[in-house]
């Protein structure tokens, strides 16, 4: 979702987003689902119980007992992946009690995408996303239906599910019924198409974007390609630009981490290093 977050609150999802991906990278399909059940349930909780929020939230009470009253309510209730993500979190400084609530959403949803990036699915979880928000879009009426808060929850769920079947993926279904469960004041047209996007973005976690001065052959790139997938712990591939301004060597982005091996990088970096 496209979160409006203030300077801190950023800085603590920037975190937590790190931790996860960390964490989803070392975690099989079946082990991330729970985790994005738990995280959405936690979601559920805040954004009923608006004085616990505050209370995890507040930045007068020491991290420490913010983390503790966490553990507290949860443990027991919810797995220890799931505590853990959730105390790291309200340790944290947020802006708002409600950047906490859309920071926890977030991780929900990032390790939903998790399931997806496990098993495969990731490019089909983006399409369909994509296509649901264009069908709200042509039917408005069923978009206020699915987005009535005055109708239980439950009710609105079960509509969805009518709507959906079973033609698209379980964590495409799960990312929609909790759009749907917890609307939080926002049309489902324009949840659905974030989440796309978001789902696009994920995806650019597998792809390597490199620029090489020269074409590399089949076996050079397989080379970097497994490299690669042992670095970061999950399949990647590469999208290769020839760039001959490099001189020599390579430049590799996956995600927003970069590995500038190329001459061009080497000499600049020297020459920054020079005294003035």
């Amino acid at each position: 979702m496209a979160y409006v977050l203030q300077s801190a609150s950023r800085d603590a999802l920037g975190a937590a987003t790190i931790r996860l991906d960390e964490h989803i990278d070392a975690t099989g399909a079946d082990g991330l689902k729970r985790l994005a059940d738990d995280l959405f349930s936690v979601v559920g909780l805040l954004d009923r119980e608006h004085a616990l929020r505050r209370a995890l939230a507040d930045p007068a009470t020491p991290s420490g007992a913010r983390g503790g009253l966490a553990d507290r309510l949860l443990d027991g209730k919810i797995g220890r992946p799931a505590l853990d993500v959730v105390s790291d979190a309200v340790k944290s400084r947020w802006s708002r009690a409600s950047d906490l609530l859309d920071g926890l959403e977030s991780l929900a949803r990032g390790a939903a995408f998790g399931v997806a990036e496990k098993d495969g699915s990731l490019d089909r979880v983006e399409d369909e996303l994509f296509r649901f928000g264009r069908i709200l879009d042509r039917e408005p009426a069923l978009s206020r239906l699915l987005s009535d808060t005055a109708t239980p929850a439950d009710k609105r769920v079960g509509l969805l599910r009518g709507v959906l079947g079973t033609k698209v993926t379980s964590v495409t279904a799960t990312l929609l019924e909790q759009a749907v469960r917890n609307p939080r004041s926002r049309n489902l047209d324009v949840a659905a198409e974030e989440l796309s996007e978001r789902a696009a973005a994920r995806r650019d976690r597998y792809v390597a974007h490199v620029r090489t001065p020269v074409r590399m052959t089949g076996e050079q790139e397989q080379r970097l390609t497994d490299s690669l997938t042992r670095l970061y712990g999950r399949p990647i591939s590469l999208q290769v630009e020839l760039d001959p301004e490099l001189l020599g060597g390579l430049v590799v982005r996956v995600g927003g981490e970069l590995i500038d091996g190329s001459v061009a990088g080497r000499l600049a970096a020297a020459r920054r290093a020079l005294p003035s």
